[in-house]
């Protein structure tokens, strides 16, 4: 097996997967300023991707063999579909394949999967299983949180390091807490105790509440984790895995080409296959921190197309 967890520079930084942000567009701008060690895809359904209307979920498994190491992270609740996905992740050329168990979405839980997942063992066992055998040497890996409706770290962290997973990436909150308290890294020394008890080999990722590099090689000495996977930080910061440059040393100008790179390729990549009005999600990640920031963005949500979108970051460009 070509398992790339195990070459990684420890610790080491994971882009952690986010729905309907870290598209290949959004992975291929921070790959060009400041890439992680590890990129995942955003969160794919297993029966999408098996179902008659597959062009639409297959969108979000796009990738550049630039990017690797890259991981496919996919959901859903049937192990044949997570078989007969995880072939198609192995046809695809990734590097490896994570199970989403930590999805919080209501709908996503009502369905028996994600999050839901936790208070099903059983199950879980049987996707994994499925997993293996469809990936077929392919390293596979799981996301997940603490517990579900409270902290459960031996019963279910120590389960899903019975099951043999090559790394597991643990958001240190429960489903209930949702992202409304502090992350509780206070729990990973008791992590790594069952882990290191467990299965020594299992890799063990922080997730929550980490905002910069410093903080990562903070994680792992105090803690032990090998790695540590960010999320909502690098979606206000684009530089954040740089490790020679200061977010406050980024000019605006620097800030709004690279917003521009942005909607050039998302334009290049999706044409009318999304809709432009996706792109005012990003208006907060590239335009902030500078004077008059907020106003802009204010009329950047009122654009509706690429071109009002691109003309009036021009005309912003020519008064700096």
């Amino acid at each position: 097996m070509n398992n790339f967890w195990i070459k990684l520079p420890i610790p080491f930084t994971v882009l952690a997967p986010m729905d309907g942000v870290t598209d290949i567009v959004f992975r291929s701008v921070i790959k060009s300023i400041a890439r992680p060690d590890v990129f995942f895809t955003e969160f794919t359904s297993c029966d999408g991707i098996i179902s008659a209307g597959k062009n639409i979920s297959m969108q979000k498994l796009n990738f550049d063999p630039n990017e690797k190491p890259i991981v496919a992270q996919v959901w859903g609740s049937n192990p044949s579909n997570f078989y007969q996905t995880a072939k198609y992740v192995k046809k695809f050329g990734f590097s490896g394949i994570d199970i989403n168990i930590g999805c919080p979405d209501k709908t996503v839980v009502k369905s028996g999967a994600g999050a839901a997942l936790i208070n099903n063992p059983s199950l879980t066992r049987e996707i994994i299983k499925a997993v293996k055998e469809g990936a077929n040497g392919l390293p596979v890996s799981v996301k997940t949180r603490i517990g579900f409706q409270k902290e459960q770290v031996e019963e279910w962290i120590g389960f899903l390091l019975e099951q043999d997973l090559e790394a597991i990436s643990i958001h240190l909150r429960t489903v209930k807490e949702l992202s409304k308290v502090p992350a509780h890294w206070e729990l990973m020394p008791k992590i790594i105790d069952l882990r290191n008890k467990i299965n020594p080999k299992t890799l063990i990722i922080g997730n929550g509440d980490v905002n910069s590099l410093s903080e990562v090689d903070e994680k792992h000495k105090l803690y032990g984790c090998e790695g540590v996977m960010i999320g909502t930080g690098v979606f206000s910061n684009p530089w954040l895995f740089n490790k020679t440059i200061k977010m406050e040393d980024i000019s605006t100008l620097e800030r709004l080409d690279l917003y521009l790179k942005h909607i050039r390729l998302f334009n290049k990549i999706w044409g009318e296959e999304k809709k432009p009005v996706t792109l005012r999600k990003f208006c907060k990640t590239y335009v902030n921190n500078f004077s008059g920031a907020s106003a802009l963005r204010e009329k950047m949500m009122q654009t509706e197309t690429i071109e009002d979108l691109v003309s009036l970051i021009n005309n912003y460009k020519q008064n700096l």
